[in-house]
């Protein structure tokens, strides 16, 4: 899709409290690696070490470690933190690509399943550490996860390439303060059903955000925060060709809360495209999904889900807001796939507002048999393309018509496809102030002229 980065200005202050720590080092030594180095050398740029783990095991508080260009066949296990004003920093040397290699078999279990056990491990492992940032790192071929961050707090993982992993291409388990930001994780999972189920997976996490990272062609979900997960932000990421849904919030069996996922482009994936479930009777309450482009996925949109039968499924206060939903359903999945499927009878509070839903295969906005009106509130949708399904709505005070995109999906132009609307388009001005967001997906200015506009973008 074009124009599909988010860049906002806004974001610095979103991130200020979380990047002050990145953006303050105080380095006490500057440190190298390379594949020529000598684990006896100094470390210095002349006489550098030979392997990453060495330097690991040396690194204190406020020292940078440049990594040189080539390829470090080693498990990596930091065993040093750094400190608010001196975070100990791991990255490649710039200008420079260096490349971790996966190296026999380092772990069992499944990255984020929610235990401490041991066993599970990465490629780059941070376990009970503190203030450490690493960035510019390409990680394949990992027997596990290739970067895991487990009892750990104030962590940065930055510009890394995850490469055909086993497990999930990050993982961070029972942290908090954890920034995953513009990472390229590819072909993460590859261990399938007895692999993580998510390539990017925050689990029992407390503040952490997830942006501008790139998830593609992963064997599994592509980002998932769950299982106890709270006041984190999912933004600016692009998912996509993942063979399970594109991004996730599930609560599972702990209480999951106060989660804004906005500004994520998420397309062709082999399921849906967003989904927010309790699996296994954990409450999930404050999810906010707004500002978000959901097309050609082969399942929904986006689903409220009720999975997994005979477990209770807790939802309070989910808001889907002033997102796109466009042409989702394909594959075998075309009799029952759609734009907004409302599946869960125990959600309250739902908010399903300023949406546009077009062209999706067997519906655009659903309510599933058994869901109480009174626990919804659904208006100023466009809705283009009624089927007439089985519990399809419109809502209250519903456009209709075609949503009139700059360059509508074409399935033999996919990669033409542009939401942005045309001056005429009969969603302009017709939104709700309630609840919409104060910027677009663009980050421009929300309303502009005399009302609010309906989806993912505001017509300037």
């Amino acid at each position: 899709m074009k124009n599909s980065n988010f860049n906002i200005p806004i974001l610095s202050v979103l991130f200020f409290g979380f990047y002050l720590f990145s953006t303050t080092i105080a380095a006490s030594r500057i440190l190298y690696v390379s594949p020529s180095g000598d684990d006896e050398a100094p470390g210095n740029r002349y006489s550098p070490w030979l392997t990453v783990q060495n330097a690991a095991n040396t690194l204190i508080a406020g020292d940078t470690l440049y990594i040189m260009s080539g390829t470090y066949s080693e498990h990596i296990v930091p065993q040093n933190s750094g400190t608010r004003e001196k975070p100990i920093v791991y990255m490649a040397y710039p200008g420079h690509s260096p490349v971790i290699v996966g190296k026999g078999k380092i772990a069992g279990g499944r990255v984020g399943s929610g235990t401490d056990d041991k066993s599970q491990e990465g490629q780059f492992e941070i376990d009970e550490k503190s203030w450490i940032i690493v960035s510019g790192l390409k990680i394949m071929h990992s027997t596990s996860a290739g970067i895991y961050i487990r009892n750990s707090s104030h962590i940065t993982v930055k510009y890394n390439h995850t490469y055909n992993t086993f497990d999930s291409g990050i993982g961070v388990l029972r942290s908090n303060y954890i920034i995953v930001d513009n990472n390229d994780i590819e072909q993460a999972c590859k261990g399938g059903s007895t692999a993580a189920q998510e390539c990017l997976t925050i689990s029992i996490t407390d503040n952490f955000i997830v942006s501008n990272n790139h998830v593609h062609h992963g064997w599994m979900e592509g980002i998932d925060a769950k299982n106890g997960s709270s006041n984190g932000k999912i933004f600016g990421n692009h998912v996509h060709n993942q063979l399970r849904l594109g991004i996730y919030v599930d609560a599972w069996n702990k209480h999951t809360y106060n989660i804004d996922v906005f500004g994520n482009l998420v397309h062709d994936n082999y399921a849906n495209g967003f989904a927010v479930a309790a699996e296994r009777a954990g409450l999930v309450e404050n999810v906010r999904i707004f500002n978000n482009i959901s097309y050609h996925n082969s399942g929904m949109g986006i689903t409220i889900a009720g999975w997994n039968g005979g477990w209770d499924h807790p939802m309070k206060n989910i808001q889907v807001i002033n997102n796109t939903f466009c042409n989702n359903g394909w594959g075998h999945r075309t009799e029952y796939a759609g734009g907004i499927e409302i599946a869960n009878p125990q959600a309250e509070d739902v908010v399903i507002r300023n949406n546009i839903c077009s062209q999706n295969a067997s519906f655009q906005i659903l309510v599933r048999e058994g869901v109480p009106e009174d626990h919804l509130t659904i208006d100023h949708n466009l809705v283009d393309g009624f089927k007439g399904y089985e519990g399809e709505i419109y809502g209250e005070n519903a456009v209709t018509g075609e949503a009139m995109f700059i360059h509508k999906f074409d399935r033999n132009s996919p990669d033409q496809a542009d939401f942005h609307l045309l001056p005429d388009s009969p969603v302009i001005d017709k939104g709700s102030s309630i609840g919409a967001p104060t910027i677009d997906y663009d980050g421009a200015q929300r309303p502009f002229g005399s009302g609010h506009d309906i989806g993912a973008f505001e017509l300037h």
